[in-house]
């Protein structure tokens, strides 16, 4: 008995290892793709600042096309950036939800699909409808037929006066 409660209590206290270990290493992940955005991003300023001050000392017609190299260089960098923060908000997220989902196995919480619940409800109406119109058209098919069948086989009796 107590062999498989230490056993229960090892495996436990090792899947909280785990999921502690995957919950810090999301949030590490997170902020290192983070981390990237910013230097990227200042490196690309940093470009454009400097083909600034160079366009600046050679002249007025240099610095404007330098300044529309800068402008172009931080639409990109914007544009980059946000690439790269979509991407490390969706790998955390996934790795949240990894995560929770981890927690709640070990607490013991089952997660329900409702979608397929949903489904399966609504493929189990289209079937009884489906199913109740034919039984329907079958029973006036029925009756039809047994009418017919009453009509010719009727016999009309006629009283005859014979005197």
């Amino acid at each position: 008995m107590f062999s498989s409660r230490n056993k229960a209590e090892r495996t436990t206290a090792q899947a909280w290892d785990y999921l502690s270990s995957a919950m810090t290493t999301a949030g590490d992940t997170a902020n290192e793709l983070g981390g990237h955005t910013a230097d990227a991003a200042a490196r690309f300023a940093d470009q454009a600042g400097r083909i600034a001050d160079r366009a600046g000392r050679r002249g007025q017609k240099l610095a404007g096309k330098a300044q529309k190299r800068g402008r172009k260089l931080a639409r990109k960098a914007n544009k980059r950036g946000s690439t790269l923060a979509s991407v490390a908000s969706g790998k955390a997220d996934e790795a949240w939800s990894r995560a929770n989902a981890a927690a709640d196995a070990l607490a013991g919480r089952r997660r329900r699909p409702w979608g397929l619940l949903l489904g399966a409800g609504l493929v189990g109406g289209a079937v009884g409808f489906a199913a109740a119109g034919a039984m329907r058209a079958a029973k006036e098919r029925e009756a039809e037929t047994h009418e017919l069948e009453m009509a010719g086989n009727t016999v009309i009796v006629t009283p005859s006066y014979d005197d």
